[in-house]
């Protein structure tokens, strides 16, 4: 499946670029200090939330279809 990016329409007012620098900015203040391993682990934790909320989300949206 080929994905055709000219069909996604911005979002008025949102700036991409704000936002990923904010981000940016957002990880190196949580992370400022710690060791290479310190860091693996926040993202793998982070990695791991990201995951555990989607199963989550998929399986609401599942039950809330067989209804």
């Amino acid at each position: 499946m080929k994905f055709d990016l000219s069909q996604i329409k911005p979002i008025p007012g949102f700036d991409s670029l704000q936002w990923k620098q904010e981000r940016q900015a957002e990880i190196y203040r949580e992370t400022e200090g710690m060791t290479r391993e310190e860091v693996r682990e926040y993202f793998r934790k982070g990695s791991e939330e990201f995951q555990a909320e989607i199963k989550r989300r998929r399986t609401e949206l599942a039950e809330s279809a067989d209804k």
